[in-house]
């Protein structure tokens, strides 16, 4: 059984900051890193590539909405085409940096809004899917699992990985429950730590009325900006090895 951890850094801009990335970067396996859009500049996603480089740390490119005000979480009418040539810029940006630092990206894992959008819009999950290849097809693309993303991959020749929320409460039909909803974000560490280890070895979560649905999944988020972050990050690779898993960089085996 193997299983990634996944988290969404570099989110920091000039000397705003965001999450608790050097304090996360030791216990996950793949790092999301924000490519300028929806957060972080160039200066931020160089020290966020160096850091994951030197944590042993597989590189992501996190693109989105260009959005900074609404953080990359607001929907947008935008037109499929755009959003591939933008795509296309944000991923280029951190591949030439992941390059000055000696690395290269792994994966491509939209953000926000945009994330939750292709999981349900075709048009969207197939521009995201045709700016990876176009790009580079060797690259994974990170989706919801059992959605429109994780098809469109399929269909144009990518690697996809279904990503899981430990901390993130779902509907009953697999996706996510929007943020301005209550209870859309579990905080209780015990909670998120339990629903990590089940979603790895059973592949199934539980959604807030109770029932189980399927839910496999390759890679784990964790979020870097949730209190306690390193801390909780800790606990779930650890109970996440003693449940049996091989947890490592999803590129190793997808």
């Amino acid at each position: 059984m193997k299983i990634d951890i996944n988290c969404d850094m570099g989110e920091s801009f000039g000397p705003w900051r965001m999450g608790a990335d050097e304090q996360v970067m030791p216990h996950i396996t793949s790092a999301n890193i924000a490519c300028g859009a929806h957060a972080g500049d160039a200066t931020v996603m160089r020290r966020t590539v160096a850091m994951a480089r030197s944590a042993g740390v597989a590189v992501g490119a996190h693109p989105g909405f260009a959005d900074l005000q609404g953080f990359g979480r607001r929907e947008m009418i935008v037109d499929p085409r755009e959003m591939e040539d933008a795509l296309l810029a944000q991923v280029g940006a951190l591949e030439a940096i992941a390059r000055a630092e000696g690395s290269r990206l792994q994966h491509v894992k939209a953000h926000g809004a945009l994330y939750n959008m292709a999981a349900r819009d075709r048009a969207l999950a197939d521009a995201i899917a045709r700016a990876i290849k176009a790009f580079d097809a060797s690259l994974i693309m990170f989706g919801l699992p059992n959605s429109l993303m994780i098809d469109a991959g399929k269909a144009a020749g990518l690697r996809v990985a279904a990503e899981g929320f430990a901390d993130r409460a779902y509907q009953p039909d697999g996706s996510l429950t929007p943020r301005s909803q209550a209870g859309a974000l579990i905080h209780d560490p015990e909670v998120v730590v339990a629903r990590a280890v089940k979603m790895a070895t059973a592949g199934v979560v539980v959604t807030p009325d109770g029932r189980e649905i399927a839910l496999r999944v390759d890679t784990i988020c964790v979020h870097g900006d949730t209190p306690g972050a390193s801390e909780l990050t800790r606990r779930i690779r650890a109970a996440l090895a003693a449940a049996g898993a091989d947890v490592r960089p999803v590129g190793e085996w997808v």
